[in-house]
């Protein structure tokens, strides 16, 4: 129903502006004359705003169109178990077309154009009157089932002793200065260096895990992937995929001007594919999001975390267990080990997100409990023993020792800690820690001349007050010397820049 009313009653004020002109609500926000985004397209420019004449309409209160009143019900939703085996689909990643401002599949990614609005100016004043309605709203209940064609399974690793090795802690080093820290470019979504909005359909996504996965190229993991319908801000929209996969072959002396991703895994025309498996079951498994990634020899190393559910407060969220997944095809299709896990006991467990490092004959594991609240601790596993769980040693008290889980390991600081990222400077022969500092509001940086420590004080490079609801933070590994870029999420676009920091050690 709508109200209608003559412009009799309307205030002098209201009348003196009537013939003038307003901006659209929800329009972009000005831009500079010669702004161009990170891709350097002149079509990635956001569409500039279309004044109109304000008419009556615009002086009343906007209402929504719909009010949706929700309305839970339980739904019971079987999960078999084993998971089973999984349908991979490939095709050859699509190279760069040779005019990077070229559209490859309009088809696909360009929305359809709005339609247009003659709102204003009609003479009259009315209020459309929201409709009411009710959202019905599922709480998913899964029903573990027996899988009637389960597929095989690998025998466990043979099992070994590892033993107990001394591991004193070395002089702390002085906290490390934190110069000019700049934003570099875009890396994902509308505009950005490689425009993984048109050529892989990836709008919204975040995070930007880093590793060599060969010399001269670098992979890049992404979490929660959204396509067509992502509306910033935060993660939503259609084409939802829990982690996608790319790789770069920037150089490092040209990280200056942005990091490109050259090519992404995928699974059809202009489509980046999951390449970590997930249920998507809520309580059950809800996604499955990478946390570190590195490579030796010819294998590609992924550590993920299984989420259980995300939490109702921002930064928490609870795990099945943290693992290890694996790619011997170059990161086309990956295998989540049925034996390199770390269970998450009670929601306290250590290792659910987990940072991992090669360095010299052994791989180092920094490893936080599930959500951003937690402390870091610390395992070590020869190089060759990577997907063996029994021949994992936990760094506690001054020593390496194994055992069953890592909750033995020692605190290596205080946190609160969230989405850390290790990187060793090989020519510093320097560790750097980078993680999110949630009381702080900073995504901040400790370094240290052995894993154990003593670790440096945290010193602050971006906060929130600069970047609102920033994460992440994950370490380039052609990082070195005084030059230290990462990656950077934030949630209010939900989308993952290029940063550089100078550090002074």
């Amino acid at each position: 129903m709508r109200l209608r009313a003559g412009l009799l009653g309307v205030s002098a004020v209201a009348a003196a502006v009537i013939g003038s002109t307003i901006t659209p609500m929800g329009a972009a926000r000005a831009l500079p004359a010669n702004y161009l985004p990170s891709s350097g397209c002149i079509n990635d420019v956001p569409a500039k705003p279309k004044p109109r004449p304000i008419g009556p309409q615009d002086l009343l209160p906007k209402l929504p169109d719909r009010i949706g009143i929700p309305l839970p019900y339980p739904r019971i939703v079987p999960v078999p178990e084993p998971a089973p085996e999984e349908k991979i689909t490939r095709i050859k990643s699509e190279a760069a077309p040779k005019n990077i401002c070229h559209d490859p599949c309009p088809d696909l990614t360009d929305p359809p154009k709005p339609q247009q609005s003659n709102a204003g100016g009609n003479g009259s004043l009315s209020i459309a009157f929201p409709k009411v309605g009710f959202d019905l709203k599922p709480i998913t209940i899964p029903i573990v089932v027996p899988n009637p064609n389960p597929p095989a399974t690998p025998p466990p690793p043979t099992a070994v002793r590892p033993g107990v090795d001394a591991a004193p802690l070395t002089a702390k080093p002085a906290t490390p200065r934190i110069g000019a820290v700049r934003w570099v470019s875009t890396v994902t979504g509308q505009g950005s260096t490689s425009r993984t909005d048109k050529r892989w359909q990836v709008k919204g996504t975040d995070l930007g895990i880093m590793w060599q996965s060969k010399p001269g190229q670098v992979a890049i993991a992404f979490g929660d992937t959204f396509g067509k319908g992502f509306t910033p801000p935060g993660a939503n929209g259609g084409d939802w995929r829990s982690n996608i996969l790319g790789f770069s072959s920037t150089k490092a002396k040209d990280l200056s001007k942005g990091l490109a991703i050259d090519t992404m895994v995928q699974d059809s025309r202009c489509h980046a594919v999951q390449v970590l498996s997930s249920r998507h079951v809520n309580y059950y498994e809800m996604t499955t999001i990478p946390t570190s990634g590195f490579a030796i020899g010819k294998r590609q190393y992924m550590t993920y975390m299984s989420v259980r559910t995300w939490g109702p407060i921002p930064g928490v969220w609870l795990t099945n267990y943290g693992g290890l997944a694996y790619s011997d095809d170059a990161g086309s299709t990956w295998t989540r080990d049925p034996y390199a896990r770390w269970d998450n006991i009670f929601g306290v467990s250590q290792f659910q997100v987990s940072s991992m490092v090669p360095q010299g004959d052994y791989v180092y594991m920094f490893g936080t409990p599930n959500s951003r609240l937690g402390s870091i601790g610390l395992a070590r596993v020869p190089a060759n023993q990577v997907l063996n769980k029994t021949a994992y040693q936990y760094w506690h008290d001054g020593r390496w020792i194994p055992a069953r889980d890592g909750n033995v390991a020692s605190v290596l600081f205080a946190g609160p800690t969230g989405e850390l990222s290790v990187h060793y400077d090989d020519k510093a022969k320097r560790w750097e820690l980078s993680y999110l500092d949630s009381l702080r509001g900073a995504i901040v940086l400790r370094t240290s001349t052995s894993p154990q420590g003593v670790w440096s004080d945290a010193a602050p490079m971006v906060d929130s007050g600069r970047y609102p609801q920033l994460y992440g933070g994950f370490i380039h590994p052609w990082s070195t010397g005084s030059d230290l870029y990462f990656t950077m999420s934030t949630w209010t676009d939900y989308n993952v820049s290029l940063m550089r920091a100078r550090v002074d050690y």
